[in-house]
């Protein structure tokens, strides 16, 4: 797909829910090759590890103790960025919820408000406001973090597989209308992973039967990368391991 060893030295990265699991990998692997990362976090105390956990690699931090249920502070944030930068490298829409494991028929009115918010009308704030940025930058990257649960669809989880199957929805569309452009938006579909979303789905699994998030940052760079030519593409990660170990 690309060259991993590409520096990323002087771009400017956006990464919600950068505090643990996967959003915390993709921002250190950013930060590793050199990137300031934008990190979006609630907890302040998470942000700050996640700062001192940066601190000694080649790239920065400017943390962002936000809740994304605040959408009109995602507008705000998109006005801080161009004051100070006047574009945006990389966006990677990580944060996500994953609601009650409930019948379809009994999911809380309320629950389903607030998924529906944070993974899909958030992302497409998000998208809102950092397009301008996205398109200043040489060469902007998006990536939106999926679930192979808008596929395989299991029983009980309505409310989360809608959630991503509309986020699917909104990315690919978005992809086409920026295709003539230097800037490519794409889709990732980690699989399973050790996050605190997959004990909360699966609390009797063995975690150490799954893969860290760390295994990620790889696939995170490739698809952030300048060379990286893939738009509206949907990026199984195990589909992607398998290729670069056949390669």
């Amino acid at each position: 797909m690309t060259n991993l060893d590409e520096n990323f030295e002087g771009k400017i990265a956006l990464v919600t829910g950068a505090t643990r699991g996967i959003g915390r990998a993709a921002a250190l692997a950013l930060a590793a090759k050199g990137a300031h990362v934008i990190a979006i976090g609630r907890t302040q105390g998470a942000l700050e590890e996640l700062d001192d956990a940066i601190t000694p690699l080649p790239g920065s931090a400017s943390l962002v103790p936000a809740d994304l249920n605040d959408l009109d502070g995602i507008d705000r944030l998109g006005g801080v960025i161009a004051e100070r930068w006047g574009h945006l490298d990389i966006l990677i829409g990580n944060a996500a919820l994953l609601g009650n494991i409930s019948p379809t028929a009994h999911i809380d009115p309320k629950v389903w408000g607030e998924v529906m918010r944070i993974n899909v009308e958030a992302n497409w704030r998000l998208i809102r406001a950092m397009d301008p940025l996205l398109r200043a930058a040489p060469a902007g990257r998006a990536v939106f973090l999926t679930s192979g649960a808008t596929q395989s669809l299991p029983a009980f989880t309505a409310l989360y597989s809608a959630s991503k199957a509309a986020l699917e929805a909104l990315v690919l569309c978005y992809a086409k209308e920026v295709e003539k452009l230097a800037l490519n938006v794409n889709l990732l579909n980690p699989g399973h992973m050790r996050t605190a979303m997959r004990r909360k789905y699966m609390p009797g699994e063995d975690p150490q039967t799954v893969p860290s998030p760390e295994v990620l940052a790889p696939l995170f760079l490739a698809l952030c990368a300048a060379d990286c030519t893939q738009n509206g593409a949907l990026v199984n990660f195990v589909d992607w391991e398998a290729a670069q170990a056949g390669a």
